[in-house]
């Protein structure tokens, strides 16, 4: 008798496998969830479109794009700091006259 699982068990049993690398063999047969991921991966799953695994490529852009981001963040804060510094000593100097 083939048992039927719910689609909220379904997702939780591909996300322990996904992003923590569990694996669930207790609850079911492992052709089962095997079968689960491979088709969540692909985006053929009901509800789990999201855990569709990213090619490499898009990664390493995202990765790219993410660096830039951070550069940039890490030249506005260095810049801030020295405005900060800047400023914090002309109203120092101000106050004294």
């Amino acid at each position: 008798m083939a048992s039927s699982y719910t689609t909220a068990f379904r997702a939780e049993a591909v996300k322990l496998v996904l992003e923590q690398h569990l694996n669930v063999p207790q609850a079911m047969p492992k052709q089962t969830l095997d079968k689960w991921v491979k088709l969540a991966q692909q985006g053929k799953l009901a509800g789990l479109d999201q855990h569709r695994v990213q090619p490499v490529d898009e990664l390493s852009a995202e990765v790219a794009r993410l660096k830039r981001e951070l550069a940039e963040s890490k030249m506005e804060c260095a810049f801030l700091k020295k405005a900060a510094t800047y400023f914090a000593k002309e109203f120092t100097l101000s106050t004294r006259s």
